[in-house]
């Protein structure tokens, strides 16, 4: 019976780790980054008014927006 007594490394992420993001981490962020290009532009495309009736400003886009990470 053969026993090996070294093991093979596991990459932490692309690249043997010396890149620390994951095709998962990757994924992630990339869904994130579109979830809030969505939701701005959503947001912009509702009227004054609209935007009134939710208890926002035009100027509360971007704060909100920047919160969503």
């Amino acid at each position: 019976m053969a026993f090996f007594t070294h093991s093979r490394p596991v990459a932490d992420g692309v690249f043997d780790g010396g890149f620390r993001l994951s095709l998962s981490d990757l994924f992630a962020r990339v869904a994130a980054w579109n979830d809030r290009r969505i939701t701005r532009r959503e947001l912009m495309r509702l009227s004054d008014r609209e935007l009134d009736d939710i208890g926002l400003c035009r100027g509360d886009i971007d704060e909100i927006v920047s919160r969503l990470r």
